[in-house]
């Protein structure tokens, strides 16, 4: 991390942490964050993912940018994919703030925004202007007040579809009021099928991924990864924030909301290692939550993933980190004589009993 990434980051930490988000974003549209430009790539780290040329496996998470407002800067921050939103079929602010809130002590987050968002349709216009590059992805949502909310996925797909390279399903935000009962595996199948009607009624039938909670028994994983094989999902996300305080002990630790950060890590790549075995492999798998050194993302690659994102870490390390992550494993491939496809599941056993 450089001096002035430093100064940046802890200026930022005095601010309240909305504020402090916003802020960050403005700095980023208007070219005041120093970038480096293009991702770090090698034939090791290149990849492919449901159909997606990746130069590395170092995604951004959604949630930072939610309503596409930096993605021409966020595409050269480094990643090598980036997901924005959620979006939902209309507007809606959100819940009351504050709804942000930094555990520092133990180098988390907890937020409750519940998928504030300017609408899909003003995100359609932002993603179909942006630069070409590294895929964007959209994750989608419904709206709180929705007397459908199944349908209101199918309502996203159709009208931002064509204006992103992938479609995450998010069903499993803890900020929406029952959105989680869509994990459900007659409620999925159902949502799926509308999902997977909307996508192939585009033109450019872009892969859906869905993005599950880390708060699931066996059944619920089990009946996922059967859902998601029967509707022909392209890949899954785990995990989503957490409602567990395992692990966190910062005096914030009592607000309500989605916990993420490092008190996530382990309870995430546990639902990872067993999502992979329950799907045998035959599913991507893009492991997210907790992930702040090279060693944590090597770790999630192992317990099952093909490819990683990140979000809470870049809080305290700033976006210096998915240059520094992708390098590292880059280089420790090399020096092992490895590909990411020898790492992806190769320890997911022994994760999967811890």
């Amino acid at each position: 991390m450089s001096a002035l990434e430093k100064l940046g980051l802890a200026a930022l930490h005095r601010l309240d942490p909305e504020r402090a988000h916003d802020l960050s974003l403005k700095a980023l549209a208007a070219g005041l964050v120093p970038l480096p430009g293009k991702p770090v790539t090698s034939d090791r780290l290149r990849l492919r993912l449901a159909g997606l040329d990746l130069p590395n496996p170092v995604g951004l998470a959604a949630g930072y940018d939610k309503n596409a407002r930096a993605v021409a800067p966020l595409m050269r921050a480094g990643f090598g994919f980036i997901e924005l939103g959620a979006a939902t079929p209309r507007a809606q602010p959100g819940n009351p703030r504050p709804r942000l809130f930094r555990l520092t002590q133990d180098r988390a987050i907890i937020n409750r925004f519940g998928f504030n968002n300017e609408g899909a349709r003003a995100m359609a216009a932002r993603l179909a202007t942006r630069p070409k590059g590294i895929p964007v992805g959209l994750n989608i949502g419904a709206n709180k007040d929705s007397a459908d909310r199944a349908a209101d996925f199918a309502k996203v797909v159709r009208i931002a579809g064509d204006s992103a390279d992938f479609l995450t399903v998010n069903i499993s935000s803890p900020n929406t009021e029952r959105l989680r009962d869509l994990q459900g595996a007659a409620a999925l199948a159902a949502l799926l099928d509308g999902v997977m009607s909307a996508r192939n009624s585009l033109t450019t039938r872009p892969p859906v991924f869905v993005k599950i909670a880390p708060d699931l028994d066996e059944t619920a994983l089990r009946d996922i990864a059967a859902v998601a094989r029967e509707a022909r999902i392209d890949a899954i996300i785990a995990t989503n924030t957490t409602l567990s305080r395992d692990g966190a002990h910062d005096p914030q630790t009592a607000q309500a909301g989605g916990l993420s950060g490092a008190p996530l890590f382990n309870r995430s790549t546990g639902i990872l290692a067993r999502l992979y075995l329950a799907t045998e492999g035959k599913i991507p798998l893009i492991g997210v939550g907790g992930i702040s050194t090279t060693q944590q993302a090597w770790d999630k690659l192992q317990a099952g993933a093909t490819a990683l994102q990140l979000y809470s870490a870049l809080i305290y390390q700033g976006f210096s980190l998915a240059s520094r992550i992708a390098q590292e494993l880059g280089e420790r491939l090399d020096q092992e004589g490895l590909t990411l496809s020898d790492l992806t599941g190769s320890a997911a056993k022994d994760w999967a009993q811890r």
